[in-house]
């Protein structure tokens, strides 16, 4: 059996990793500042974790949401008092697209209506709604295109509120900091006056922190550099360093009602595992603080190249816009200077390095990135 042929490949195989470092099975080393579509948090084979893991696949890796999972209450506990939502209620669920597609369905059994307000240039994943919400016709497929979607400009608060005040929007979805659509951030007035807003409307917000959460603008949530509180937060990726899990932070107006919301695999032993040694690690090393402080670093750096058309972004979360395409700019990145970074489009390079990068590794990475603007 052929696997499908769904993304192209570099001829690269990874088969080892370590804090920021990653090794092909011909030994060489690369520096990663991708961490893998920014899914790892607390780096590579991080050794807190490795034992978290395989400690509790030695005594039980699975078993049945119709009974008690005391690891889910301990992920709810440290993510509440390390996020600043502890009194939120924590939905467990396996993938991004599925936290954005239950926080939608949630909102829409809360007020009723069917019509959403996403923004130009959003991704929210390849499912169903959260596809749909999603501002790329390419991967909507016909069955997925059912009108429920308004896309607007981001930062364009007249648009939303006149959207808003037709009184049938159901829910407002925003990524904290856009990353497959360039690391846009949203400014701090447009999303404080986009809370409110939504509240006036009996709208939900929606905050898809699932690339730009957990602590990779250099505080727990991107939105929480505008101060606001939406209705609902979707995490993945950084939640379990690798291991398939996520979740949705759910605000105390919305009561749960058996049946409405379900999952087999979410939550499950080996999942939490995974959750409580990444919030373990992020608090005991102070990897948001870290964030925010290399992250600044960097920025200041990347902004002294004349070659860089503009640098955006926060924390450990950073675009970096050329005039021409950056394709053959990362090949010479990866290939010559053995770096992983990430592209937005055609011609921005992303970076999303694990949060325990160092000022040494920085600094490192700037050599080598610097090389190949020559």
């Amino acid at each position: 059996m052929k696997l499908f042929d769904v993304y192209p490949l570099f001829d690269i195989n990874i088969v080892k990793g370590k804090g920021c470092h990653v090794w092909d099975d011909q030994g060489t080393e690369y520096l990663d500042l991708y961490g893998g579509h920014a899914v790892i948090s607390i780096g590579h084979a991080h050794p807190y974790y490795v034992e978290m893991i395989s400690n509790q696949v030695a005594q039980l890796g699975f078993y049945s949401n119709s009974v008690i999972n005391k690891l889910q209450q301990e992920v709810a506990d440290r993510l509440g008092k390390l996020s600043g939502y502890d009194d939120y209620q924590l939905f467990l669920i396996n993938s991004g697209a599925e936290a954005n597609e239950n926080a939608l369905k949630l909102a829409s059994f809360y007020n009723g209506r069917k019509r959403v307000l996403s923004f130009c240039k959003a991704f929210h994943g390849r499912t169903s709604l959260a596809v749909e919400v999603t501002n790329n016709p390419k991967i909507i497929a016909p069955i997925n295109d059912n009108g429920h979607v308004t896309y607007l400009p981001l930062n364009d608060i007249e648009a939303a509120k006149a959207e808003l005040a037709k009184g049938d929007v159901c829910a407002v979805i925003i990524e904290g900091i856009q990353g497959v659509g360039g690391i846009q951030v949203p400014e701090v007035k447009f999303l404080k006056e986009l809370s409110k807003a939504c509240e006036e409307a009996d709208a939900v917000l929606v905050l898809d922190e699932i690339q730009s959460g957990y602590g990779r603008s250099g505080k727990f949530f991107a939105h929480q550099h505008a101060g606001i509180r939406p209705d609902m937060i979707t995490v993945a990726k950084g939640i379990g360093n690798g291991f398939p899990m996520a979740g949705v932070l759910i605000s105390p107006k919305f009561k749960p009602v058996y049946g409405q919301l379900g999952t087999t695999f979410g939550g499950n032993h080996l999942a939490c595992a995974a959750a409580i040694a990444v919030l373990d690690v992020m608090k005991g090393e102070n990897l948001v603080e870290n964030a925010a402080r290399v992250g600044a670093h960097l920025l200041k750096e990347l902004k002294q190249f004349p070659q860089i058309k503009e640098v955006r972004g926060e924390g450990l979360m950073i675009g970096m816009e050329f005039e021409e395409p950056v394709k053959e700019l990362r090949r010479r990145l990866l290939f010559e200077q053995k770096v992983f970074t990430g592209v937005s489009g055609t011609n921005v390079i992303r970076l999303l390095p694990p949060l325990c990068l160092t000022m040494a590794e920085a600094d490192e990475f700037i050599g080598r990135f610097r090389k190949v603007l020559v």
